[in-house]
């Protein structure tokens, strides 16, 4: 078993540029610049992905400052910047709903935990392989949810609305005529803020101008027009660093909730690096950064804070702003850490409505409408996985949604590996003396005969569980007059347990019928495992040839043909 070492699997890139003399002067100031913009951008997401996601606006605030700066610092990644994202707003209301925010402080550590072991045990590539329309099933499915959330305090709706996404809008229809149309008159101006300024000004975001439009706005009306509007808190305590009561029973039932979170943490920090790495030609360090986001996840909830993990748009704002290392997200970090402890008593007069304004803006962007529609015209099993992990998402709960996400991104992976995979039987009475696929002349290509009683089949493609119905096919080719069959293995890059348990069962039924079974062009690490399963010792160690030649020749000597 292959020890784990931490020198190799966690290199942050916050200490290997540095290690290589690669900052200055220039750099900082680019950094300085693009951290403070950054900061401005995250401070209205904190607050409403805070309040969204079922917890108080400091503790949205407190992640984007503590898990920014630990992702920045401890990641794999130069242009990363952390902190809460819309993908959690659903999973994180879930949680603290049926568990409190006890239950969400423990599940969000797991999660933690989950990364880190992920990253040890180098599976950070292992996410770039999810297929793209699980992942866009996930992330429209959300953001359908995200706007479902927030049509209550978008129209100023004051039912009780309850949980789930039929149940919501059955609730909406039947309060249709409780709409209080001065807060909703609020929410489409601030929606329309949001909108117009993005046009014209890209540097300061719309969802900051609209945040303080709003405010302003609300207070102006509740002084000199006596409208009032409903706002965050009437002094909410600001959240304290805690240790949470950890027993078996709630750590066993938040399992489920908590790989979620790391799941979904996992797929949205690399997919953000791997956009930062396409626009600015750098590449990040998967399992650094995995371990790098299990960190923040550990930290961050024991002072209040609720999941985290890189954020696309803010990376995308920093790299656009001149951002060029980890320093960028550690200034985003500070400069809202000025506003939490100099301005953050001022937010309780921010109105639900304008914050509900912010995320249906963020829904609309996370949806990615027209990527789904595009995908609608794809494989039919492709539009399958996408519909299923969109409606899972949006009818049941995200966390089934995940679950059954995985297992089909495994189902498709082997479907198309045994879709290359195949069994043939050569029926010429030649066969190809190269073990290469290379491009080569036919005409220098020796041509070897296949002697009276041998027959060859030609194994193509991984010797795995997913070839087991190929091997009853298999088990049917047999010519009665055959001595000796030859399993070409050239193109067999591995075989698993599966793998040998059908070769040994072929073998032995082989046998039984006076057949010699040899094994051809084994490569190294397939004959390493047929070693240590013992298949030499059932099919005789000279049975194991890695060229056709020399397994041509044994079928030959078995059978008494002399060259």
């Amino acid at each position: 078993m292959k020890r784990i070492e931490l020198g190799k699997v966690f290199q942050p890139k916050f200490f290997h540029l540095f290690n290589k003399g690669y900052y200055n002067k220039n750099k900082f100031t680019s950094d300085l610049i693009a951290g403070i913009i950054v900061g401005i951008i995250a401070l209205p997401l904190a607050i409403a992905f805070g309040i969204a996601s079922g917890v108080t606006p400091q503790q949205g605030l407190i992640t984007a400052i503590i898990a920014g700066f630990l992702v920045s610092f401890f990641g794999g990644s130069r242009f990363l910047i952390g902190g809460p994202t819309g993908a959690f707003i659903v999973i994180v209301a879930g949680i603290v709903s049926q568990y409190g925010l006890q239950g969400l402080t423990i599940a969000t550590i797991m999660a933690g935990v989950f990364l880190i072991v992920m990253g040890l045990c180098r599976m950070g590539a292992i996410f770039k392989f999810i297929p793209y329309p699980i992942v866009v099933g996930f992330t429209s499915g959300i953001a359908v949810t995200i706007f479902s959330t927030q049509v209550k305090d978008f129209l100023g709706i004051t039912a009780a609305i309850p949980s789930g996404f039929i149940p919501q809008w059955t609730a909406y229809i039947q309060n249709i005529s409780n709409i209080n149309w001065i807060e909703a008159a609020m929410s489409f101006g601030c929606l329309l803020v949001i909108m117009i300024w993005g046009r014209f000004v890209k540097k300061i975001p719309g969802s900051l101008i609209a945040l303080i439009f709003g405010t302003f706005a609300s207070v102006l009306l509740s002084q000199y027009a006596d409208i009032h509007f409903p706002e965050l808190a009437e002094g909410l305590p600001m959240p304290s660093p805690v240790a949470p009561a950890m027993d078996y029973d709630t750590i066993k039932g938040l399992v489920s909730p908590a790989f979620t979170i790391a799941i979904l943490c996992a797929i949205e920090s690399l997919l953000a690096a791997m956009v930062a790495d396409g626009v600015t030609g750098k590449r990040h360090d998967s399992n650094t950064e995995l371990i790098g986001q299990g960190i923040a996840n550990v930290v961050t909830p024991l002072f209040g804070g609720i999941p985290a993990t890189g954020a696309i748009a803010r990376t995308m704002a920093s790299i656009n702003n001149g951002g060029k290392s980890p320093l960028t997200g550690i200034i985003h970090a500070v400069v809202l850490l000025l506003i939490y402890l100099f301005l953050m008593p001022y937010a309780i007069y921010i109105p639900l409505s304008c914050l509900a304004a912010i995320l249906v803006m963020v829904a609309y962007n996370m949806s990615e409408w027209r990527t789904f529609k595009y995908l609608l015209r794809g494989d039919k099993s492709d539009v399958a996985v996408l519909l299923i992990t969109f409606f899972l998402t949006v009818i049941v709960d995200l966390t089934v949604a995940i679950e059954v996400g995985v297992l089909l991104a495994i189902a498709l992976f082997v479907r198309r590996v045994m879709e290359t995979s195949s069994i043939n039987v050569i029926e010429e009475d030649t066969i190809q003396a190269t073990e290469s696929d290379e491009v080569v002349n036919p005409d220098d290509i020796e041509q070897l005969d296949i002697p009276q009683g041998v027959e060859v089949y030609e194994v193509n493609g991984p010797f795995f569980f997913g070839l087991a119905s190929k091997f009853e096919e298999f088990n049917n080719f047999s010519n009665k007059n055959v001595k000796v069959r030859i399993i070409r293995m050239r193109k067999v890059p591995f075989i698993d347990s599966t793998g040998i348990n059908n070769l040994r069962n072929l073998c032995e039924r082989t046998q039984n019928r006076g057949i010699q079974v040899i094994l051809s062009g084994v490569n190294g690490k397939v004959q390493q495992t047929l070693l240590k399963y013992g298949i030499d010792q059932l099919v005789g160690p000279d049975c194991i040839q890695p060229h056709i030649t020399p397994a041509l020749q044994r079928a030959r000597d078995i059978i008494g043909i002399r060259p």
